[in-house]
């Protein structure tokens, strides 16, 4: 906590400026709710730095600039927290589209008709996570070759899927961490 004369210093600042600094926010804002959160952090940003705060009527001037710097952030603020709204909608309106998950079974199927090395290499990848040189050391080959088992998997599955009607270059890796959820 400031010490007493930082506190009523403060305080004087406070009771001199609180209107019209009120008056200043209230004119820039539309909504009483935003001219709330800007005056109330105007006033705890001066509570913060009230040593710096210069005397008399240059107070008023320097909680302006205060006052006009909180506004500014808000205003970023809403406009971040806008084009947010728009980028989630847009990635809601695509997971309302058709996806793997409402078919499951179609691509477990479709996995289902890969063979065993195929399957595995898909699922360490997939599942596990695993890179092609993490693969290669659990199948126990080289990196190269791995990275040709895991292409020829990806494309043999791809094929499989396609002739179920599913593209998986539409779905990612969903369809592939799906292909044997149970």
């Amino acid at each position: 906590m400031a010490p007493p004369d930082s506190k009523q210093q403060f305080e004087e600042i406070y009771m001199t400026n609180y209107q019209t600094v009120t008056s200043y926010v209230r004119r820039r804002t539309d909504s009483p709710d935003d001219a709330a959160d800007a005056i109330a952090e105007t006033f705890a940003t001066a509570w913060r730095r009230v040593g710096e705060i210069p005397p008399a009527d240059e107070a008023r001037l320097w909680l302006y600039g205060v006052a006009r710097r909180v506004l500014a952030n808000q205003r970023r603020g809403e406009k971040r927290q806008g084009a947010l709204a728009v980028r989630l909608r847009a990635e809601l309106a695509v997971l309302d589209e058709p996806t793997v998950e409402r078919d499951p079974d179609a691509v477990r199927a479709a996995f289902g008709r890969l063979s065993p090395d195929d399957r595995e290499v898909l699922s360490l990848a997939g599942w596990e996570g695993l890179s092609a040189t993490e693969i290669a050391v659990v199948l126990g080959c080289s990196r190269p070759s791995t990275r040709v088992r895991l292409h020829r998997a990806r494309k043999r599955l791809a094929k499989e899927l396609a002739s179920a009607g599913l593209d998986l270059a539409r779905y990612g890796s969903r369809a592939t961490k799906l292909m044997e959820a149970k």
